[in-house]
Formats: C-alpha cells, structure tokens, sequence
C-alpha cells in the first residue's frame, strides 16, 4: 500500500464519528461518553464469546467489569474479573477479554488518548487477525436503552443505572469530594486530574483508580484541575 493510500485511510479514520452501535462477532460495543481527553466504551459480550487477542500500541486502556464472570488473557497468564473489579492495561500489551458467565457479560472499556483505530489483532476466533477495526458496514443505530452520559455542571452529579450498577457522574470542585466514598469503590477519571503543586497529573482522565488509593494520593496532592467530572461505580 503506498504513502498517500495511508494517508487518505487515516485522514477518514479521524473523521469517522462513533454515534452508532458497532456489531461484533462476539456481541456488540458503543460510545456511551466521549471529550477530547478520553472515550467510554460499553461493552455487551455473549457467553463463552472473546474478543481478540489484540494490542493497542498508542494508547492505554482500562476495564471495569458491570456484571457477570470475565476473564482477561494475556500472552503468558489470566485474570479472573468479577462485578466492578477492574484492570488497567498499559500501551502495547496484547490481551483478549472473555465472557465466563451463562448471561454474558457488561463492562466499560476506556481509552486515551481517543483513537478507536488504534489497534492490532493477533488472534481472533471470527478471522480478523491483522485486521483493522470494523468499517461502517457493522454499524447500526442507538435504541432507547443505550446509555449516553453528559458532563454534569460544577458540583453537581447526574445518576445513571446500568446492568445492575448505579453510575455517578460527578463535577467535582475540591478532593474533600473522595473523602465520602468507602475505600473499595472504583473511582473513573472522565476528565481533568489530580495534580501535584507543579501542575504533573497523578491521576486523571483514562484512569480507573481505587479509593483507597486516591485518598492515599490526596494526603500529598490535594489539587485538581477544573472541570474534573469522574465516576463512581457502584
């Protein structure tokens, strides 16, 4: 393929907008909230069904299980993921995420920077291996139940429900917010940070982190930037 056939098939990449429901092989995914700083992604996966052994060389990506049994397979080891348990997966790392249980499974997969392009198959049990993501061929509208998140205002929270989970989308103005929530919940950054004094991210959009481990971080670095929206997941 020449220089300028990868230039025009990465210029129409950036200019596709993910406003439907993608069909997969193995169930199906949607853009539920998206800004310039990361996209969420839910996921729908039927049971004993996978996705593919892939990687994604450019971005990091986290996953939070909703409902069901999951396991995540690397290239040499498993991971066993129940409800609201989650994984962050660093640039790079191949891995394949499986549904365990008889229903299938839920989950929400986050990536940043942006770029759902950004991917490379290894194995795939439906015949992709080295090929890209799905063309607008699979695509099919949003019906009503989609969940669609909207930033809430400052200080203030929207409330969605999902797969038996409760969502809390909070504009958070201070992280006093973090002091209320018990220490196993899970903690997504959708936008902004927690910053140290010389304004270095600690943890920030992309990041699904513990509270446990935020409260830890916030006994040294109490700042955050504005327009922080995250999500407990309950």
């Amino acid at each position: 393929m020449d220089e300028n056939r990868i230039s025009d098939l990465g210029a129409k990449r950036q200019m596709r907008k993910f406003d439907n429901v993608v069909k997969k092989p193995w169930g199906y995914e949607y853009v539920a909230y998206e800004n310039d700083e990361c996209a969420l992604w839910f996921l729908h996966i039927r049971s004993g069904h996978s996705t593919s052994m892939h990687c994604h060389p450019k971005k990091t990506t986290g996953l939070i299980l909703l409902d069901g049994l999951a396991e995540v397979s690397f290239m040499n080891d498993n991971y066993e993921l129940k409800p609201r348990h989650k994984i962050m997966i660093r640039k790079g790392l191949f891995h394949s995420t499986k549904a365990k249980s008889e229903e299938g499974i839920c989950l929400f997969e986050v990536e940043t920077p942006v770029d759902k392009f950004d991917l490379v198959r290894l194995r795939d049990s439906y015949g992709r291996e080295g090929k890209p993501y799905e063309d607008t061929s699979h695509e099919y509208p949003k019906v009503d139940d989609c969940l669609i998140i909207e930033d809430p205002e400052k200080n203030k929270e929207h409330t969605y429900e999902l797969a038996d989970c409760k969502l809390r989308v909070c504009n958070i103005g201070d992280v006093g917010f973090f002091d209320e929530i018990e220490d196993d919940k899970n903690v997504m950054f959708l936008k902004g940070a927690i910053v140290t004094e010389y304004g270095i991210n600690v943890a920030g959009a992309g990041d699904i982190v513990s509270c446990k481990v935020i409260k830890e971080l916030t006994k040294v670095f109490d700042q955050i930037k504005d327009e922080t929206i995250v999500m407990v997941i309950e």
